[in-house]
């Protein structure tokens, strides 16, 4: 009653919703529909409330028994009372003429007398309560199972068993699993009582603990399930005494795995045997589990484990362990935990309209995952073009009509169980017009744009409201011949264009609009008749792919036959390729599986598949990964060195093998050692993890050992490295005292600098850990620096010119210092310039004491392999000339970068005359060194090799994304972004992704690429008022790198200031815009207006606007003829002027016939004309911005003529070559049967590409071209000066921009341009850019082009679009001015004097 109280309050809201339903609409599916909290209603419209009808009892699973009576409970909720009736198995019960069951007063099912036999169960299956109102819906509540038990037959029964006594007896008894409940024990033929001691298992087994003498006896068990009681075989139990005697330990009963419900019981059984009896312990998880405190754990007789109320969280492996004192032994099962389908939101309630949209949302849980089927009225709803199901569970219904009224119920159901929830759909009827004009049709209702899977309508404001600044619309649209209409409204008032989204191709939609006022809805348009494009029949992905690894050697992948395979498959194209790298191979199938051989070990590879039928391949599947199996490391670990470090100890160091040759992931190293002179008696050590070196103690004193270490995986031991020999030392060496003086002190002066270098102490039996320097002017107190024991020479930096220094050296060990060693020098002065070079072991007078040090090793070269991986080769001349290593030597190889400048040497060991350096960083400089040691002897460093490593597509990507509004153009935002932090090489563009659906499939989203390193890109033509969202994306030489996150931006709201220029730039033919088609008896307003909305702009007389375009006219012309005169008739003075002139507007462009550097124009498919463009340039070479008007979506794909796409797609090959071959061959190879998008780039075309193809075209060159020739044409000059007035207009900014230059305002007058007296001169090393001017000229103004428009990279039917051609006179008299920009102010001055007397004359004519 509370919910039909609430329901009843809110009949008085206000009448605000329904208006507001009324005129929104439909703003995105079931945005708009009401829910149960609104209602929309006026007051005293008698709109209907939702009624409540819910169940109050719903039915449950049963168990009964044969000729026993059961009784399914349902009873409904509703007024009036509803109607109840049963299914069994999904079919009505007939319960009028039944005799067994029959239908209670509240609802329930009352059946008597169960049936159940071998061939006959009529009574046993699941049960269904279905309640109906006339006139309202009906709805089904949960299904529920009758189950009679079986007859009865025993699986095991009880056998003779004898038991000492304080032990445990079991005692089995097993029958079909809904007989259990009706199984009891009888001992001696008399019923058994059950306690503590004696229990019953869920099995119905018998388990006796703590045996006694009075549990000896005859035993057996009986079922009673409803006809005479069944008995088992009897079975003997006797009780022994105690032997006092050890026996093992074994299981009479051990737990076995098993699944229960939450809320359930579960027992686990575990029954041991033994001599002394044995105790139970339950584990679980490897955690020991308290019986005792718990209250849900309970420790049944014998030890087994009952847990009560089960949780998800009681899921696990639980282990029973039995132990005696003398043996302990243990069992584990599994424990499953399964819930039944809960509702975590249920279906609400919804209000809506007929062609709405709305969506019925339904979530649910549970173990196993539940699947959801929807019923409307008790009846299944089936999926269809109109039922659908999205977002999983939730149920979408698309233009509702008044027959879709009733309730909804989701129905969830799993292994477990069943549950039901439903709600309730109301179409309300349209609210009656308030007092008021309504609008008229809207008119002119054209499809301006077909695709394959969207509509774009326009149309033009009705004719009672010819502004309709404050209308809104509604397009109604269906199939043709399908009543069920849906509904698209406009995103804001006056907007007269909507595209229709997610049709079918190759169909038919009929299609009317609708306006609205404040008063209500107006009169429909007539019916507009529109089909689809058609779609390339090709085959959807191949579903459920899958790849597993059958060797380390091999995958095997199997797919499916794809759902869409519109035509028969011919083959299967599957590719796959290495991760990380992006070379990919493909292979051709006939079947629906393939074993790829030959494959990288324990290597992670990638695979997809692709259709292919008549018309071609299909679309791709997602990429699976799967790596190989692994194997034994097929190669030794590498730089194997040894270290003495006493006479009992040698530490040994290694790296792994090469990761190519690991196979498998590493586990540990075998380290295999043995005395020189006993080569058979070989020791093993086991080294686990990634440990990469280890001490080996307890060797004998001055014994030389051999070594060598292999590497472990899972699978076994690889190959072992050489055998690598070293020699303890005879004694250890002493550090009970500091060290001796070092035997040789020597300083080299230099300007700034000294070099200081030694040799260690005679006595080399005492340790040496390092050597501190001291040094200053006049005392050697001032600094002191310390420096490892290896070093022997050491550079003391940043000192003053013409200095005496004083320097001590000190040996030291964890002792303390030794003896120092005096030197003194005196820095040289500024002036002297002959510096030597810094290496002291080269200095020829550096005495050489004794022992002599090692000679550093040279000839040091660095081999790029990788990214990160460089080879570091040397030679080393103490060697002999095969340079074969015979002692125990060892090289040390040190490496860093740079970058930053504080960065640390990295070190490693080598026993060879290489080492391969890796876990470098991307396209990073390194500097490499070496030094040998040989005993206690070392070199100093050696001359240091460079090397960079290769580049890698980057790994991060760019960074400080943002987003802001360019100040004046609400339409136009910029983008700025700084590079990434890994860029890993050059970054040689970006591309912009963005898209106003932050969750769509990137393919779907809007691509804006930039070419070079700029950090900001302008986009114009946005929808005002929209969030978009905005991802970048780097590139470099080696491909892609990852996406940034998605940055939001919301388009400003234009005022009226703002919001006029932008409409007309949306209109003007300068814009990159395209006008819609209007068929061919369109007729434009009487105005001459571009508006997309086809509004006139004012009542014009029509003489009046006759005399306007006669003026205009006659002055363009004569303007032209002047202009081409004076052109003409340059003195020989004048051209020097000239020539300068032109470079002044052209001179950033560098378009001189003579330049070696001449770059030709940039190509651009002007929307409004039709013709190809040259683009005028940023002066910068690198400019940061760019302003790229390109298409926004697929419905704003330019026409272009047909004749021209040769030269278009040779433009855009040749710039893809040229710009990032291998990253855009990478993309084309990976996704060549994914769509993609074409569009130009900011960026000049490849000279020599073009250059290959030479026009033949006699059109006058572009303005670039004959700005600086002796020869113009008039439009050419014009062309030329108003393209350097945009420069000009534009310079102010603080960002430099490539701007599109506007159709030629003078190309709508059919005046030929003057012929130069020869022919023309063109430039040798531009192109010659064929325009369409000349088609222009020889064509009336409604001449019609067509266009291939299509979706998603698939060619399309060409489609007649009208290009009009009419200039305004605002914008004729701006070009006019612009063209004055290219002449010297003292020759204009002159024109303009002459241009006023030749307007007088004209003035004069036209009076006459």
């Amino acid at each position: 009653m509370a919910a039909e109280r609430g329901a009843r309050r809110l009949l008085g809201t206000s009448s605000f919703w329904l208006c507001c339903l009324l005129l929104l609409g439909r703003r995105a599916p079931g945005a708009a529909a009401a829910r149960s909290g609104s209602p929309p209603q006026s007051p005293g419209s008698g709109v209907r409330t939702f009624t409540p009808f819910y169940f109050l009892v719903e039915p449950v699973d049963t168990l009964s028994s044969r000729g026993s009576s059961v009784i399914l409970n349902c009873s409904a909720y509703s007024e009036p009372s509803p109607k109840i009736e049963w299914k069994k198995d999904g079919t009505f019960l007939n319960l009028v003429s039944d005799d067994r069951r029959q239908l209670l007063p509240d609802g329930s099912l009352f059946i008597t007398n169960v049936v159940h036999a071998k061939h006959n169960k009529p009574d046993e299956g699941y049960y269904q309560c279905v309640a109906t109102v006339e006139n309202l819906g009906t709805i089904v509540s949960r299904t529920a199972k009758l189950t009679v038990a079986s007859l009865p037959r025993f699986a095991s029964q009880p056998e003779p068993s004898s038991v000492y006594a304080g032990n445990s007896a079991v005692l089995n008894c097993e029958v079909n699993a809904d007989l259990v409940p009706f199984v009891r024990w009888e001992q001696n033929r008399q019923p058994l009582l059950l306690d503590d001691r004696v229990i019953k298992l869920p099995s119905g087994t018998l388990v006796i603990s703590n045996m006694t003498e009075r549990d000896g006896g005859l035993y057996r068990c009986v079922v009673e399930s409803g006809g005479p009681p069944k008995y088992s075989d009897e079975a003997e139990l006797k009780v022994l005494p105690d032997p006092e005697v050890t026996s093992n330990l074994v299981f009479l009963k051990q737990p076995s795995s098993l699944v229960r419900v939450i809320g359930q019981s579960a027992v686990l059984p575990c029954v041991a045997l033994g001599l002394p009896t044995p105790t139970i312990r339950w584990m679980k998880n490897e955690e020991a589990l308290d019986t005792e405190s718990s209250e849900r754990l309970v420790l049944l007789a014998g030890g087994s484990l009952e847990i009560s109320d089960v949780t998800e969280d009681d899921a696990g492996t639980y282990f029973c362990i039995a132990d005696n004192g003398n043996e302990t032994i243990e069992a584990q099962a599994e424990l499953t935990v399964q819930a039944q389908p809960e509702f975590l939101k249920q279906p609400t309630n919804i209000y809506a309209h007929e062609s709405m949209d709305i969506i019925f949302e339904c979530e649910v849980t549970g173990k196993p995952a539940p699947t959801v089927k929807w019923v409307k009225n008790g009846d299944m709803v089936i999926p269809s073009d109109y039922f659908k199901i999205v977002k999983e569970h939730n149920l979408q219904v698309l233009g509702l009509v008044k027959s879709d009224e009733g309730f909804y119920q989701c129905i969830a159901e799993n292994d477990v169980g069943n549950a039901q929830a439903g709600a309730q759909l109301i179409i309300l009827e349209h609210a009656p017009a308030t007092t008021g004009p309504l609008p008229s049709a809207p008119r002119d209702v054209v499809a301006s744009l077909v695709s394959t899977r969207f509509i774009k309508l326009t149309w033009r404001t009705p004719a009672s409201d010819p502004h309709g600044d404050n209308l809104t619309y509604s397009v109604f649209y269906t199939k043709e011949g399908i009543a069920r209409e849906r509904v698209e409204n406009t995103s804001h008032p006056g907007e007269m264009q909507v595209t229709i989204q997610n049709l079918m191709p190759a169909t038919v939609y009929i299609f009317r609009v609708m306006a609205q006022n404040k008063h209500g809805s107006g009169e429909s348009s007539a019916p507009l008749r529109v089909e689809t494009q058609p779609e390339v029949q090709l085959p959807g992905p191949a579903p459920n792919i899958r790849a597993y690894a059958t060797s380390p050697t091999s995958i095997t992948v199997t797919w499916e036959t794809p759902l869409s395979g519109n035509g028969e498959i011919q083959n299967y194209k599957l590719y796959y390729m290495e991760k990380g790298t992006d070379k990919e191979q493909d292979v051709d199938v006939s079947s629906h599986s393939h074993t790829i051989n030959g494959l990288k070990k324990y290597t992670e590879y990638s695979f997809r598949v692709v259709a292919y039928n008549k018309h071609g391949p299909g679309v791709s599947t997602q990429d699976v990964a799967v790596r190989t199996l692994s194997d034994v490391p097929s190669a030794a670990p590498q730089n194997l060195s040894l270290e003495v470090r006493n006479s009992k100890s040698i530490m040994i160091h290694w790296q792994p093998p090469p990761p190519a040759t690991q196979n498998g992931q590493i586990t540990g190293y075998k380290i295999r050692y043995r005395k020189a002179s006993r080569k058979s008696d070989v020791t093993e050590t086991l080294v686990t993890g990634t440990q990469l070196s280890q001490l080996i103690e307890g060797l004998d004193r001055g014994t030389e050992y051999n070594f060598r270490v292999a590497a472990l995986t899972i699978n076994g031991t690889g190959p072992a490295t050489d055998w690598l020999s070293a020699e303890t030392f005879e004694s250890d060496l002493d550090e009970t005292r500091v060290p001796d003086v070092p035997s040789s002190l020597h300083v080299r002066p230099l300007v700034t600098s000294i070099v200081v270098s030694w040799t260690p102490p005679e006595n080399q039996n005492i340790v040496v850990r390092g050597y501190a320097i001291g040094y200053g002017i006049g005392s050697p107190h001032a600094q002191t620096i310390k420096v490892d024991y290896k070093q022997r020479y050491y550079t003391i930096e940043n000192l003053d010119p013409s200095s005496h220094y004083v320097i001590t050296l000190k040996a030291f060990n964890n002792v303390g210092e030794g003896i120092p060693l005096y030197e003194s020098a005196v820095t040289r002065p500024h002036t002297d310039t002959s510096e030597v070079d810094l290496f002291v072991i080269n200095a020829p007078y550096t005495p050489v004491p004794d022992p002599t040090p090692m000679m550093p090793p040279v000839g040091v070269q660095a081999s790029i392999l990788s990214h990160d991986t460089i080879r570091i080769t040397w030679a080393d001349n103490s060697l002999p000339k095969h340079q074969k290593i015979t002692d125990s030597r060892y090289y040390t190889v040190r490496w860093k970068t740079n970058i930053p400048a504080n960065t640390k040497y990295k070190n490693a060991n080598a026993t060879t005359l290489s080492y391969l350096v890796t876990g470098l960083k991307a396209n990073t400089l390194y500097e490499f060194s070496v030094m040998v040691t040989k005993g206690r002897r070392s070199s100093t460093w050696s001359m240091t090799a460079h090397g960079t490593t290769f580049e890698l597509v980057p790994t991060s990507p760019p960074k400080d994304v943002t987003v802001v509004s360019k100040e004046g153009k609400p339409r136009t935002i910029i983008v700025n972004w700084q590079p990434p932090s890994e860029a890993n090489g050059k970054i040689t563009g970006y591309i912009i992704y963005y898209s106003t659906d932050v969750n769509a499939e990137i393919h779907d989203w809007v691509i804006e690429p930039v070419v070079g390193n700029r950090l900001t890109h302008q986009i114009q033509e946005l929808t005002l008022d929209t969030p978009y969202y905005f991802k970048i994306q780097a590139r470099n030489s080696k491909g892609m790198g990852p996406m940034s996150e998605a940055v939001q931006f919301r388009t400003p709201k234009a005022d009226s200031s703002d919001k006029m220029p932008n409409d007309q730039a949306s209109g003007s033919s300068g814009k990159g815009s395209r006008l819609p088609d209007l068929g061919s008896d369109y007729k434009p307003p009487m105005s001459g207006s571009n508006s997309p909305h086809g509004s006139p702009t004012s009542p014009l007389d029509s003489n009046m606007l006759l005399v306007i375009i006669v003026s205009v006219g006659v002055i363009t012309i004569v303007v032209v003829v002047i202009i081409a005169v004076f052109c003409t008739r340059r003195t020989t003075s004048h051209q020097k002027k000239k020539r300068a002139a032109c470079k002044s507007v052209n001179g950033s462009h560098k378009y001189k016939g003579n330049s070696k550097d001449v770059k030709p124009p940039d190509l651009w498919i002007h929307h409004e004309r039709l013709e190809l463009k040259p683009i005028d340039k940023s002066p910068d070479p690198n400019p940061i911005m760019t302003d790229t008007p390109i298409p926004r979506n697929s419905q704003d794909i330019t026409p272009v003529d047909n004749s021209m796409d040769s030269n278009i797609h040779q433009r855009r090959n040749s710039y893809r070559g040229h710009e990032s071959e291998d990253s855009m061959s990478t993309l084309a190879g990976r996704r060549g049967m994914r769509p993609k998008m074409m569009m130009p780039f900011d960026s000049q075309p490849p000279q020599q590409s073009i250059r290959n193809t030479p026009s033949t075209d006699t059109m006058p060159a572009s303005s670039s071209q004959t700005c600086c020739t002796d020869h113009q044409d008039p439009e050419g000059a014009t062309s030329s000066s108003y393209l350097a007035s945009s420069q000009e207009e534009d310079s102010g900014q603080s960002l430099p921009t490539a701007h599109v230059r506007p159709s030629h305002p003078l190309k709508s007058f059919a005046v030929p341009a003057i012929p130069p007296p020869g022919p023309p001169t063109y430039d040798p090393t531009l192109p010659s850019t064929p325009l369409l001017s000349q088609q222009a000229l020889n064509h009336h103004l409604h001449s019609v082009k067509t266009a291939s428009i299509g979706t998603l990279g698939r060619s399309r039917p060409p489609m007649p679009v009208v290009v009009p051609s009419a200039p305004d006179v605002q914008e004729t008299t701006r070009m006019l001015e612009d063209s004055e920009s290219s002449y010297e102010p003292d020759e204009l001055t002159k024109e303009m004097a002459h241009l006023e007397g030749l307007m007088k004359d004209l003035n004069a004519i036209t009076t006459a």
